[in-house]
């Protein structure tokens, strides 16, 4: 069900949510957080699918803040629009189309639709403020979703919010990297135990998680990595391998296609891997899976970032 409330106040909106309820059975009693999503008019259906898919997992409010960029000179209002049953996942959908003057103080605009007594996640699924950690919605949430690949220069978001951290906030870019350091982890954690000497790891120039999987594997393994990046505009995108070398040889962990990945190791026959591209909605299930801090995280954006970029700048066309 989809109900719009054009020309609205957030006063009329709970009432009509109240109302909702009360006539279709819809409650909140089952909803375990709030997700306040900020966007841009017009750039929200794609978060808001990815919600509602991570929604069967982690039932919960959705709010989108979705503005309308500056400069337009439209007059305030706040148009709503209210999503419930298939429309919504398990979940309850509400969006926040704020014009104006109505859309400068995003925390009284979500203020009086959070579920109360439930964890708060902030969510900017496109481009995001330098401090997420500072901003209205920032503040009033326990985690900082933010996703650096969306960034015209992914490398320098980075970097940007290695300056800003704070307990809480993650990103995208972190999150896809899962499978592959689980993947990895699991290499060395088989004989031969021998040091690793040197890392290469190769991804795309516009690949924010080939910089954190660099900077974490050279916090790990306390050994110099170098960045093999293909030129920006060959079509190339995300991590497209690791080489290890030990004193036995190299172990190379490649994804040639966007599922299978090949690895390879000294005396051991080739191995296919299941290793595909996390999705959006993936990535978002994975990081309401856990509403405290992420210390690693913080330590590869705030440590490693930096010092991958101190020891090693990026080369691309390698």
């Amino acid at each position: 069900m989809i109900v719009d409330l054009p020309d609205t106040t957030i006063s009329k909106l709970s009432k009509k949510l109240v109302t909702l309820r009360e006539d279709g059975g819809a409650v909140a009693l089952g909803r375990v957080l709030t997700l306040v999503i900020v966007s841009q008019l017009g750039e929200e259906e794609e978060a808001i699918e990815a919600a509602n898919d991570a929604s069967r997992e982690h039932p919960m409010r959705v709010l989108v803040l979705s503005r309308i960029p500056e400069g337009t000179g439209e007059a305030a209002r706040i148009d709503a629009q209210i999503r419930v049953g298939g429309d919504a996942g398990a979940s309850e959908v509400i969006i926040l189309r704020a014009y104006g003057d109505a859309a400068s103080n995003e925390e009284s605009l979500v203020n009086g639709l959070l579920l109360p007594d439930a964890p708060v996640v902030a969510w900017w699924p496109i481009e995001a403020p330098a401090d997420v950690a500072t901003t209205a919605i920032g503040h009033i949430a326990q985690r900082r979703i933010t996703d650096a690949s969306e960034h015209e220069d992914p490398h320098s978001a980075l970097v940007e919010l290695s300056k800003s951290y704070a307990p809480g906030d993650t990103d995208f870019a972190w999150t896809r990297l899962t499978l592959w350091r689980a993947q990895l982890a699991a290499v060395l954690d088989q004989p031969p135990y021998e040091a690793v000497t040197a890392v290469t790891v190769a991804g795309a120039a516009d690949s924010a998680s080939t910089v954190l999987l660099a900077a974490w594997l050279q916090m790990q393994l306390q050994v110099p990595v170098t960045q093999e990046l293909t030129p920006r505009g060959s079509g190339d995108t995300g991590i497209h391998g690791v080489r290890l070398t030990r004193a036995s040889g190299e172990i190379v962990l490649e994804r040639p296609e966007d599922v299978v990945a090949i690895l390879t190791q000294p005396n051991q026959p080739t191995h296919e891997l299941t290793l595909p591209r996390r999705s959006m909605r993936d990535c978002l299930a994975e990081e309401l899976r856990r509403l405290d801090p992420d210390p690693l995280y913080g330590e590869v954006i705030t440590k490693g970032v930096r010092q991958l970029g101190a020891d090693n700048a990026p080369r691309e066309g390698n």
